[in-house]
């Protein structure tokens, strides 16, 4: 693995792994998962999106990491630092497992991403794009204090989406973080 592996209160951020293969298939199998992020992937496509991921780490020195819940040693989902050739900036993004969603761990990890990619990775500003339909992550991007900046497009295969780019300045994201 290439990369760092960052830990927060409940998870394990790391780079994803061939160990991860089962989870990360079940998870774009999952109809309900999958619903904002691209749609139901058969296994050859999940395999490929995992090695996509792995090979970010060496090709651009980012990635999203794959979460591992603390406790159990569980994979339940990926988030971070996103930005593939053709992407309307640089995004931190998450996806969880349906049994994980709505107990705070994509603010966790959204969090510590967040924070790795202002401070290690010298980002100016930090974007997520979201479904105008998605309001879990309208919420949980509204309390990483991102504002939404209007209409953008994702690059083919996604590119008739209706996506909004989400985002705010490091500098905002600072003032946040050292105000509480």
């Amino acid at each position: 693995m290439t990369g760092p592996t960052l830990f927060t209160e409940r998870l394990i951020l790391r780079p994803v792994a061939a160990a991860d293969l089962e989870s990360w298939i079940s998870f774009h199998a999952d109809e309900q998962t999958m619903r904002f992020l691209g749609g139901v992937q058969p296994r050859s496509i999940a395999w490929r999106g995992l090695c996509t991921m792995a090979g970010a780490w060496d090709i651009r020195g980012f990635s999203m990491f794959s979460l591992v819940e603390r406790e159990t040693g569980r994979w339940i989902g990926r988030a971070g630092p996103w930005c593939p050739e053709g992407w309307p900036g640089n995004e931190i993004a998450w996806g969880l497992t349906r049994e994980f969603v709505g107990k705070g761990f994509a603010h966790e990890a959204a969090v510590a991403s967040i924070d790795y990619a202002i401070e290690v990775l010298g980002w100016d500003e930090v974007i997520h794009t979201i479904s105008p339909d998605n309001a879990p992550s309208i919420a949980l991007a509204r309390k990483l204090g991102a504002t939404n900046r209007g209409s953008t497009r994702l690059p083919p295969p996604h590119d008739t989406n209706p996506i909004d780019a989400w985002g705010q300045s490091a500098t905002e994201w600072r003032a946040r973080r050292a105000s509480r």
